[in-house]
């Protein structure tokens, strides 16, 4: 069973600066398995630590899969706490095994961008979905009159 369908449009309320942390890995080589399947195995054990302590500051995740990468948008609470995490015992060990394992073999590539976006420099619209994204991060109310377009979203 899917998650919960909220009919109608839904917007975030914006309360604070948020942190869009994107990363991903390129499978370059399918017949490479012992290089990126590693790579690709690293990821579960840092994310299960995310959704268990919330106190870590990631606030939610959405993945995606196509044939040969992988991108997850996490959504944080502050630069701080993503930096934090970063330097974190899951995530050290996860990247010094790549460099030992990887290093520059070019049968996987690993990506990531940080931005970090301040209160009223984004705005959100959800039309008959499931909470995604910052709704699910923060979470969603219905589209009023004042938030009935993006430039008034973008003006609160």
């Amino acid at each position: 069973m899917g998650k919960e369908i909220f009919p109608g449009r839904y917007t975030i309320e914006q309360q604070d600066d948020i942190v869009v942390f994107i990363i991903g890995m390129r499978v370059n080589k399918w017949w490479a398995i012992n290089k990126w399947l590693p790579v690709f195995l690293a990821m579960p054990p840092m994310i299960k630590e995310l959704y268990v302590n919330k106190d870590l500051g990631c606030l939610s995740i959405e993945n995606f899969f196509r044939p040969r990468t992988t991108v997850m948008i996490q959504y944080w609470r502050s630069e701080k706490d993503l930096m934090a995490y970063a330097r974190g015992q899951k995530h050290l060990k996860a990247w010094n095994d790549f460099n030992k394992k990887v290093g520059n073999n070019d049968a996987v590539g690993i990506y990531h961008e940080t931005y970090t976006v301040k209160k009223g420099q984004y705005e959100t619209i959800y039309g008959n979905m499931p909470k995604f994204g910052l709704a699910n991060a923060l979470g969603h109310q219905s589209i009023r009159p004042n938030t009935d377009t993006a430039s008034k979203r973008l003006s609160m």
